[in-house]
This record gives structure tokens, C-alpha cells and sequence, in this order.
């Protein structure tokens, strides 16, 4: 199945989620396409945002992903209500992680669409 974004709907620097995706552009202007639920609680990475180093980070506790191979780099800052790390609980989320990385898909221009395959 093929998903579709209007490429002016997706300016440099951003995240969105098109159907199972988070679809991003880096601000280097490169795409990608990862699994839309994070691993830790499920949260919508759609609604995530990217960081300095370019890893798309999770809207509900801070946990960081790799955008090209969906690995996470760094685990969740939490877990419910809680906001702040903690050790044990994070480790064990990232090592999930790394046994089940987010998927990855193809993020390419065509037209003035992005199409995610």
C-alpha cells in the first residue's frame, strides 16, 4: 500500500503521520518514514518532533529514534504521568527496542507528493 502527503505539507524540519507512518523531512531536506507508534507506550510519532541530531522524538515521554533505521537511540523520560528518567524501566524499554526497531519505508518525491512505500 502506497501513502500519499502533499510536499508542501511537509516543510523542512517537520513530522506528520500519514496513515501507519511518521513521515518527516529532515532540515537537510532528506525524507523519511518510519512505524507511527512508539515503543514504549504507543504514542503517535506522527505528532513528534525532530531534535538537534536529527532523531525524531516521541510527543508523550522523550524517547529518541534513529529516522533511518527506526532503532531507539535513547528510551523513554518516564512512563504514565511520570516525567523523569528512570534508569532500570528506560534500559529495559530501549533493549525491546533494539530486539523490535519501529519499521522503515521509503520516503520519495514524486511530483508534488511524497510518497511513502
Amino acid at each position: 500500500m502506497t501513502s500519499l502527503i502533499a510536499s508542501q505539507d511537509l516543510p523542512h524540519g517537520s513530522v506528520t503521520g500519514v496513515d501507519g507512518w511518521a513521515v518527516g523531512r529532515q532540515e537537510s531536506g532528506e525524507l523519511f518514514a518510519v512505524g507511527r507508534r512508539c515503543r514504549h507506550q504507543r504514542a503517535d510519532l506522527g505528532r513528534g518532533s525532530l531534535d538537534a541530531d536529527g532523531c525524531l522524538v516521541c510527543p508523550w515521554h522523550g524517547s529518541r529514534y534513529d529516522t533511518t533505521t527506526g532503532a531507539m537511540v535513547d528510551g523513554p523520560r518516564g512512563s504514565l504521568f511520570v516525567h523523569l528518567r528512570i534508569p532500570l524501566y528506560s534500559g529495559a524499554v530501549k533493549l525491546f527496542s533494539k530486539v523490535l526497531p519501529l519499521r522503515s519505508g521509503r520516503a520519495r518525491r514524486q511530483g508534488g507528493a511524497i510518497v511513502v512505500d
